[in-house]
């Protein structure tokens, strides 16, 4: 059975301008070696993702955005707020309260400045439902498992928000060792009650993703960063099966156009059960979404 097209989709990863013209915090990104190749976007991930930059006016207003989300089917997506500027995310809540939900970042080399910074963050608006921890684009590199992460652990369990983490191997040129997702399985266990997203894939580890979203209740996973075409065999597989409610659709657009994911996903292999859930339902009970999509 093809995708059902009445499902309003809820996409946990939107990488359009939320700043307000401040820089990213000093640490985020630096690491990353650029090398762009002909024909790629610029920057970190351009041999990536062909064409992107034909989408980066686009990304940046609005209405366009809106009209993208419209057009296929996307009910909500979630988007970054900047703890240190938050203002222009704060808008666009104001202004679509129902469309967009926001996804912070922290960096743990700031130490409790970071704690105190997510926790304000995440009271400034009920449309802040996230937290991202990403060991590998932080200058130093933190892995997951770092006693440094564990302060903002214990305060999104405290807070009640679900953590986003990258794992596997980065397409970026950054060490990938701080993001293999068996570091999680400590944390799983340490903090029972936190939700834990693997964002980006896993790959090549993705059986072992599969064996950790199955042990643990608090391990879930979202296909970010991937084309529908490349999802992992195996996370689909499951997903069909016993992960019905643990993976969930993200779509990465402007480095992915709507048109291409939405072209693609239509081949996917998933079964006429399998679809709400992908596509809307686990999304709405894991980040607590019950307030925003239903209103």
């Amino acid at each position: 059975m093809g995708r059902p097209k009445d499902i309003g989709a809820v996409d946990l990863m939107m990488s359009i301008p939320t700043g307000t013209g401040k820089p990213m915090p000093p640490g985020f990104h630096a690491p990353v070696r650029v090398a762009p190749e002909p024909g790629g976007t610029k920057g970190m991930i351009g041999y990536m993702f062909k064409d992107a930059d034909a989408r980066s006016e686009e990304a940046g207003d609005v209405a366009k955005v809106i009209a993208q989300m419209d057009k296929h089917n996307v009910a909500l997506a979630q988007i970054r707020v900047h703890g240190h500027a938050p203002e222009g995310a704060l808008a666009m809540f104001e202004a679509h309260p129902n469309r967009f939900i926001g996804d912070v970042w922290v960096d743990a080399n700031q130490g409790m400045d970071a704690v105190r910074e997510l926790e304000a963050t995440v009271k400034l608006h009920p449309n802040v439902k996230s937290v991202t921890v990403s060991a590998s684009f932080i200058n130093p590199q933190v892995p997951l498992d770092d006693k440094k992460w564990y302060p903002v652990y214990a305060k999104c369990c405290e807070l009640g928000v679900p953590i986003n983490v990258f794992v596997g191997v980065p397409g970026p040129r950054v060490p990938y060792k701080g993001q293999h997702p068996g570091l999680l399985d400590e944390i799983a266990w340490f903090f029972p009650e936190l939700k834990i997203v693997m964002r980006h894939g896993g790959e090549p580890w993705t059986a072992l993703c599969c064996k950790l979203l199955l042990k643990w209740p608090n391990i879930f996973y979202c296909t970010s960063a991937f084309a529908p075409k490349y999802y992992p065999r195996d996370i689909l597989d499951f997903a069909n099966k016993r992960g019905r409610d643990k993976v969930m659709f993200t779509g990465y657009y402007p480095a992915l156009s709507y048109d291409r994911i939405f072209e693609e996903m239509d081949d996917l292999p998933l079964r006429e059960e399998s679809w709400a859930p992908f596509l809307r339902d686990n999304a709405v009970r894991i980040y607590g979404l019950e307030d925003v999509i239903g209103a």
